[in-house]
């Protein structure tokens, strides 16, 4: 099974070049705010035939937004998500430092990403991310508890198509297994809420879908593996975690 997975962590790194760092105005420690804190940890060791991971943070160029997307939640963001301006006054790069961006840090793991997914024994694109417990400031969700997990395919609710929002990234009844399997497995689920998966999902996985494929965007939530207050996770609960997804997408998929 897992020659024909691919798993992809795009906001799992918090490193900003030197050149860039410069121009912002957060804290290292609000920069890493910005980090999936886990995902590394827990996915980027489980069997797949392909796992990209992100090298740089997603405040450098954001890897789950559209290649076209621009303005202030674009790739190159000029808030972060608890409401913070990321960078000094006159400092946001123009548009031709954005462009130098994207050719840099977002072209290369969509490359790699692109040709993953043409591989014709490819059936299945995991992209991968976590969430605070409790919804940050700019999050649809702002102030609420979350789920264990949040597994997306641009749909509704029960997975399936929501009108005048495109197609589904994995089809309905693929997803109330997977959501079935991690209740399981002891973890509380929601299904496309409060996020229905970006553009990582949604792109790729019309043409997994093409083919008989699938793509989701899986959401762990840090109170899971992040006591209060830590920097890092718990390698014992990370552990525990990660043993568990990994017999999921056996008995799943």
């Amino acid at each position: 099974m897992s020659n024909s997975i691919i798993i992809s962590i795009p906001h799992c790194a918090a490193r900003v070049p030197g050149d860039i760092r410069e121009q912002m105005a957060l804290s290292d420690q609000e920069i890493r705010d910005a980090e999936d804190f886990g995902t590394a940890e827990i996915f980027g060791k489980m069997p797949a035939k392909t796992i990209l991971q992100a090298k740089w943070s997603r405040l450098v160029a954001d890897l789950n937004r559209a290649p076209d997307s621009r303005g202030p939640k674009g790739i190159v963001a000029e808030t972060d998500y608890r409401g913070r301006p990321i960078y000094r006054p006159g400092r946001y790069p123009n548009a031709a430092a954005v462009e130098e961006r994207i050719r840099q840090y977002y072209n290369p793991y969509h490359g790699k990403l692109a040709e993953a997914v043409a591989d014709p024994s490819v059936r299945c694109l995991l992209d991968c991310h976590s969430l605070n417990g409790t919804a940050p400031a700019d999050a649809p969700d702002a102030g609420k508890k979350r789920k264990d997990i949040i597994i997306s395919n641009n749909g509704d609710t029960n997975g399936r198509p929501r009108p005048g929002h495109g197609p589904i990234s994995c089809p309905a009844e693929t997803m109330n297994r997977i959501r079935s399997a991690l209740e399981a497995a002891g973890f509380s689920v929601a299904v496309n809420n409060p996020y229905q998966g970006g553009y990582i999902t949604v792109h790729y996985g019309k043409q997994l879908m093409e083919r008989g494929g699938f793509a989701i965007q899986i959401e762990m939530n840090q109170d899971l593996y992040m006591p209060p207050g830590a920097l890092s996770p718990d390698p014992i609960k990370i552990t525990e975690i990660t043993r568990k997804l990994e017999k999921t997408v056996t008995s799943t998929y």
